[in-house]
């Protein structure tokens, strides 16, 4: 259940929250101008009413060895609700997929699939992508380097 409307103090604990998830509550509270007591009732409400849905650490990919990113384009044989629904559910077991959106046009959906190498993308787009319930065709564009990544949404101050 969401509040009706932000003030000026919760669009600010959006912001810095956004930037910074492990921000501790006295830094916020003081960036945002109120105590902290009202700073973690307020977060406490935003999280309630599910402006702030979760948190989590932003890993480096290559890292962990997983060096290749591909955006696949897929296009479905049928649109109706069911086949949809079906197509999402293969998709949200598969761990390569980290992005799933459906689309309006002519493709349904596009995925954005991480791989440690060109070789085990080209494994997971036979025997798992194009298998799964509805598929007609995949479009693979490889990423060749990421210019902007940024979570989240723009939060104005009002």
């Amino acid at each position: 259940m969401r509040r009706s409307k932000l003030d000026k103090i919760d669009r600010k604990i959006l912001r810095d929250m956004q930037g910074d998830g492990r921000i501790t509550n006295v830094e916020l509270s003081k960036n945002v101008g109120i105590s902290a007591p009202p700073c973690l009732r307020r977060v406490r409400a935003l999280e309630e009413s599910g402006y702030i849905k979760g948190y989590h650490a932003k890993i480096d990919p290559s890292a962990l060895g997983y060096s290749v990113v591909v955006f696949a384009m897929v296009k479905l044989t049928s649109q109706a609700e069911k086949d949809l629904l079906a197509f999402e559910k293969r998709i949200a077991e598969l761990e390569m997929v980290r992005e799933c959106h459906m689309l309006a046009g002519e493709t349904d959906f596009i995925l954005k699939v991480v791989a440690r190498d060109w070789d085990s993308y080209q494994e997971f787009l036979t025997y798992q992508l194009t298998t799964a319930p509805n598929v007609t065709s995949v479009k693979s564009s490889l990423a060749i380097r990421s210019a902007k990544d940024i979570p989240g949404v723009p939060i104005d101050e009002i």
